[in-house]
């Protein structure tokens, strides 16, 4: 009996073993798995992490410009006129003798802010008509996709263009002009949205428990749409800076001396021979922040996917 119990006792720690023993390998390997496979704690990547900091970097020039650079913006340095780029001047100096580093921080709050107050009139406008016509439908929907067919026959540029003519130059007359070129992407995409969303069976049966259109609406609809909205609007924002600057740049942005990253480029085009970083400083920048959002964008989409 001794030795039949001795062996079961030797048999029972052998199973213990075995379930407690794991690899730490395996283990590394299913937290990657897990991570890379939208679990709860997916790992930043490092592209994602340097656009975020760009980006960061951009919004505080906005915010805090003085932090950054000691130098007025417009007013220009007796006897610096274009400098190359030193340690006094980092980007150099134009041909007024400003700071070009400077300009460029100090342009940011211009381009940035137009940026968001065009993809925030094209965010509420678009928004508006695409729940419009995917939740009535009919001939209500018809007419809406219909302005909207029209209005995406039409080049961004030139009706942007065409917009600003009719409202005057400007940083702002600009951003509504880029924003209303917009609208009509956003329109397209909140009506898909709303029409894949409305045919769910939970919004089927909140319909058939007796909940009202605008209740459903706001509780189900529009918070199941969101998604791919933000997402999207992140996208138009690097969209709606390459637009401003742009303009700027064809000179229907905002006037000199207004140091708009555009402008900046548009200033510097005829000296590219004899001073090339009057126009290659503030178009990298653009570039970069351009493609920061992007990444940053492409980010938000794949939440939940």
């Amino acid at each position: 009996m001794a030795t039949i119990e001795t062996a079961r006792h030797h048999a029972d720690l052998d199973a213990s073993d075995r379930k407690v023993s794991v690899s730490p390998v395996t283990l590394e390997t299913d937290f990657q798995e897990n991570a890379g496979a939208g679990g709860r704690f997916p790992r930043m990547q490092p592209g994602l992490l340097l656009g975020s900091l760009i980006l960061a970097l951009a919004v505080l020039w906005a915010l805090f410009p003085s932090l950054f650079t000691i130098y007025d913006p417009v007013q220009g340095l007796p006897g610096q006129h274009l400098r190359p780029p030193s340690a006094t001047h980092l980007l150099g100096t134009d041909s007024l003798g400003r700071d070009l580093y400077a300009r460029i921080v100090h342009g940011a709050i211009h381009s940035l802010s137009g940026a968001l107050a065009a993809v925030g009139i094209a965010l509420v406008a678009g928004t508006t008509l695409g729940v419009l016509a995917g939740s009535f439908g009919g001939r209500i929907e018809t007419v809406i996709m219909r302005l909207v067919d029209v209005m995406l026959s039409i080049p961004d540029l030139l009706l942007s263009l065409s917009i600003i003519v009719l409202l005057g130059f400007g940083t702002v007359n600009a951003a509504i002009a880029v924003g209303c070129t917009l609208i009509a992407k956003f329109a397209r995409l909140v009506r898909s949205e709303v029409v894949t969303v409305r045919r769910s069976e939970y919004v089927e049966a909140a319909f058939g428990s007796g909940g009202t259109f605008l209740k459903v609406l706001w509780r189900h609809i529009l918070p199941n749409s969101l998604t791919s909205v933000i997402a999207f609007a992140a996208l138009q924002a690097g969209w709606a800076i390459l637009q401003l600057a742009t303009l700027g740049f064809l000179g229907y942005g905002a006037p000199p001396p207004t140091p708009e990253w555009g402008l900046l480029i548009a200033e510097g085009r005829n000296y590219i021979a004899t001073a090339w970083w009057l126009t290659a400083a503030p178009g990298l920048v653009v570039v970069l922040v351009v493609i920061s959002i992007n990444r940053i964008s492409r980010a938000i989409g794949s939440i939940g996917k």
